[in-house]
């Protein structure tokens, strides 16, 4: 029964950093290296709506994080073109649509935290004309556009680059997304939006206090403004020690009730393999962040197994019709609505 309802269910996923491991190979194996590695689990995992993070690791700051963000781009455009049959590059919901019905995975290509814009905000229509549909300010430190919550403690808002930046991406319906956002600049964001925005990978403050997770108020505010927080699957932002997919359902459960089950969806995160695939074996890390980087929840360490997810709310009692909504209904809907239309 589970296998019938996720199978039938449009599985959306808003953050998988697998492009960082496709761009870590040789140009000439992207496409190959997606279909041999990423294809199979995605489908294993029922996925039919990809979100495909564009992300710059420090090393590349400043002064090449324009050239990786092309390339990673790049990477995503090649991975497409050369697997047709399996997926498709998305501009906006009527292509995702599209996609769908072909029994193709759609893709959606989204900015994290932007290093390669800066202060130059124009630059954000350049990549909006690359296929770039979502996008981020910061991540977990300083930009020339925001703070990330790693920076809480400065109480930092939206730069005037960050608040021209949001204007500039609700113009050309490229939609907004608060994760890694410090705390004030979500608030921030939230005054100033006039166009939904998405969290496309945060889970529940008030379940466990880590500063990538989004209060209570910040939750209704997105959800106020018809946008859609997906939860993230790692498990240290989760619980303290109790990593367990009921724990994930918690957060899920918890958003749902504050938000309304509408605005609920799942985005991963899934960086298990992708960290093994970026990082060499003489350097290979312990922690990221400050949380372990070896924690995560038994089954879900990567797409395939995103039943389990389906399961757990069907444990739970949940209707089937909210577990739709939740799988990627809801994400669906938003993206159909705003990804894509300029203003």
């Amino acid at each position: 029964m589970t296998d019938d309802l996720h199978r039938r269910a449009v599985v959306a996923d808003l953050h998988n950093d697998l492009l960082c491991a496709v761009a870590a190979r040789p140009v000439d194996r992207w496409a190959a290296f997606f279909r041999e590695r990423w294809l199979p689990q995605l489908r294993a995992g029922g996925v039919d709506l990809q979100a495909l993070p564009v992300f710059v690791e420090d090393a590349y700051r400043p002064e090449g994080a324009l050239r990786r963000t092309l390339r990673m781009i790049e990477a995503g455009h090649r991975l497409a073109e050369g697997n047709p049959d399996a997926v498709a590059l998305c501009l906006d919901g009527a292509q995702i649509d599209q996609a769908l019905a072909q029994d193709r995975i759609a893709l959606v290509l989204a900015l994290e935290s932007a290093p390669g814009v800066g202060e130059d905000v124009e630059l954000l229509e350049t990549l909006f004309r690359l296929g770039v549909r979502i996008a981020s300010l910061a991540h977990f430190g300083r930009t020339a556009l925001a703070d990330g919550s790693g920076e809480d403690a400065t109480g930092g808002r939206l730069t005037r680059a960050g608040i021209e930046a949001l204007s500039e991406m609700e113009r050309l319906g490229m939609l907004f997304d608060i994760s890694h956002l410090g705390a004030a600049g979500v608030e921030h964001v939230l005054e100033l939006a006039s166009r939904p925005v998405v969290a496309t990978h945060s889970s529940a403050r008030a379940l466990f206090d880590h500063h990538r997770n989004l209060t209570d108020e910040q939750i209704r505010g997105v959800a106020a403004g018809g946008g859609v927080v997906c939860v993230n699957f790692f498990a240290p932002y989760l619980h303290a020690s109790d990593y367990r997919v009921d724990r994930l359902v918690d957060h899920i459960e918890h958003i749902a009730s504050v938000a309304g089950i509408a605005h609920v969806g799942l985005g991963p995160d899934f960086v298990k393999e992708v960290l093994a695939d970026t990082t060499p074996p003489c350097c290979a890390l312990d922690f990221v962040q400050g949380v372990p980087a070896d924690a995560y929840l038994p089954g879900l360490e990567g797409p395939a197994g995103l039943p389990l997810v389906t399961e757990a709310l069907q444990r739970r009692g949940w209707a089937e019709q909210d577990i739709v909504a939740v799988l990627g209904e809801n994400v669906r809907r938003l993206l159909r609505a705003e990804l894509g239309r300029p203003a």
